[in-house]
């Protein structure tokens, strides 16, 4: 994994799992470890994304629920929740143009392969797949909201 968003991702995806773990908020979580003496500098990008899903999470897990097959979002492993939330984020609330949906995909699909098991990329590629497919159609069922641009 190279590329400065693509380590944003991937602390945003720590900073997430974590708090899932923890059963704790992850904003709380991240502005809590940022400035501490063992904890490296936090990138923009990993904040803008542990904020947004943070912010959403409630229609992201909805999203979530209404398209993963065969599984349910408390007995998938942590991390893929953790990469599907983050991803789902990127594909419907990044400001449009900015990620596009297969960077979106593709970059989950490689902290999956990364972090988890075999078979998480196939599932994290099916699941964010199916709603990239259906994207415009979701991105029009959401609140209006002012869009963080992103550097």
């Amino acid at each position: 994994m190279s590329g400065s968003r693509s380590k944003a991702r991937k602390r945003a995806v720590d900073f997430l799992y974590e708090a899932d773990l923890r059963e704790t908020d992850a904003v709380t979580l991240m502005s809590d470890r940022i400035g501490g003496p063992e904890t490296p500098p936090v990138p923009d990008y990993t904040i803008i994304l542990v904020e947004g899903v943070t912010e959403n999470r409630e229609r992201i897990d909805e999203l979530l629920t209404q398209h993963i097959e065969g599984w349910t979002l408390s007995r998938m492993p942590v991390v893929d929740r953790a990469v599907l939330r983050l991803g789902l984020y990127e594909l419907l609330w990044c400001p449009k143009g900015d990620v596009p949906p297969v960077v979106a995909v593709d970059e989950a699909v490689e902290l999956a392969r990364a972090l988890s098991t075999d078979d998480s990329p196939r599932f994290v590629n099916g699941v964010l797949g199916r709603l990239a497919g259906i994207r415009d159609r979701l991105r029009k069922t959401l609140p209006k909201q002012e869009e963080t641009p992103v550097d």
